[in-house]
């Protein structure tokens, strides 16, 4: 699951064959307020973003929705908010609010018993039963390992249909939690710059993942081709050098499904 940051993004990547999206809380965060992931956005502004999303394509949709906005009643309103907004599923984790990235120093986590209490909630609270509730474990970089492979069995037992351990630190590392959860279907994290190695879709699946998500990966490219276009903009007063790395006009209105020539929209 590629990450999207916007329901154009999420279009790519349908079109390109995936078949589901991932929303990054740190995707929206970043690319549409311009702050940093540290649960500065509330949940109606996630859910209004996460919304656009998944209606702007037929494959699922699965959202990030950090530590749930709250204890386990607001947990189970997020829970019915993702239902209603269209979402196959999210993720929620066990930091401490207000988060940090999994990929940073200086996270802190909530008891095991809070976050299987908040899980507990957000099962009771889906009427989709092929809603997905997965747990997310920072546990690796603050607890350790072993107590990353403690909190996900709980977390299991609490009725989360996966488990996503983040910031695992090696190959070597990804291999043992598949085999010491074996059974449990899990998630791993390949974003870039961080403190996970980037093993291949191909090879996490040899070792027993079931999902893979590349949260910002879209998004870093695109920013880096906007950053050189600008400078070059700026230095030259023309895009002209540019169009042949551009998508076109009529390319935008087929990613999108329009047809100006006719009334109407979508096209049918």
């Amino acid at each position: 699951m590629p990450g999207a940051h916007n329901a154009a993004t999420a279009r790519l990547i349908e079109r390109a064959g995936f078949p589901a999206v991932y929303i990054s809380g740190a995707g929206l965060a970043n690319a549409t307020a311009g702050v940093p992931d540290i649960g500065l956005l509330s949940r109606d502004e996630v859910l209004q973003l996460a919304g656009y999303i998944a209606r702007a394509v037929r494959i699922p949709a699965l959202l990030d929705v950090d530590t749930g906005f709250g204890g386990p009643a607001e947990t189970a309103r997020t829970v019915r908010a993702c239902e209603r907004a269209g979402l196959a599923g999210l993720h929620l984790e066990d930091q401490v609010f207000p988060k940090r990235c999994g990929h940073l120093g200086g996270k802190k986590l909530i008891p095991t018993k809070q976050m299987v209490a908040k899980l507990r909630a957000a099962v009771r609270a889906r009427r989709d039963r092929d809603f997905l509730i997965i747990a997310r474990t920072d546990a690796r970089a603050v607890e350790g390992f072993d107590c990353a492979i403690a909190r996900a069995r709980a977390y299991v037992q609490a009725g989360a249909d996966a488990i996503f351990p983040e910031a695992l630190e090696s190959a070597a590392e990804f291999r043992e939690f598949a085999r010491r959860t074996r059974g449990i279907p899990l998630l791993a994290n390949m974003t870039e710059f961080g403190k996970s190695p980037l093993l291949s879709a191909r090879q996490l699946a040899a070792m027993g993942y079931r999902m893979v998500i590349f949260p910002l990966t879209p998004f870093r490219v695109s920013m880096r081709a906007a950053e050189a276009v600008l400078r070059e903009l700026k230095r030259r007063g023309t895009q002209r050098a540019w169009l042949k790395r551009m998508q076109t006009r009529a390319e935008l209105y087929d990613l999108l499904e329009y047809d100006p020539s006719q009334d109407g929209w979508p096209r049918r």
